[in-house]
């Protein structure tokens, strides 16, 4: 499902061009903020290396590489329900490992 990186408003488009907005807010919708690529921790905030660097991450752009990010998908993202298990397995065997009790 894709939502507005402002708002959270369901977005039903299947593509985004440039100038399309949020039927809700207004903002941009082909924004970085909004792409699957898009990580703070990588440089440029971009996992995409051979994309051109974009300074105003919340403004629409021309990047090729766009893809809007669809709720639970992993980049920047919050991570899906299977991911978020996996860690409080890795989590658990972690403590077992050095007796942390």
């Amino acid at each position: 499902m894709k939502t507005c990186y402002k708002c959270g408003a369901t977005i039903e488009l299947e593509k985004v061009s440039r100038r399309d907005e949020c039927p809700k807010c207004g903002s941009d919708l082909r924004v970085c903020l909004n792409c699957a690529f898009y990580a703070e921790s990588k440089a440029n905030a971009c996992v995409e290396s051979q994309a051109e660097p974009v300074k105003e991450k919340d403004r629409a752009n021309y990047c090729d590489f766009f893809r809007f990010k669809e709720k639970g998908t992993r980049a920047g993202g919050s991570g899906t329900k299977q991911e978020k298990s996996g860690k409080a397995e890795a989590e658990k065997l972690w403590d077992e490992l050095f007796k942390k009790r």
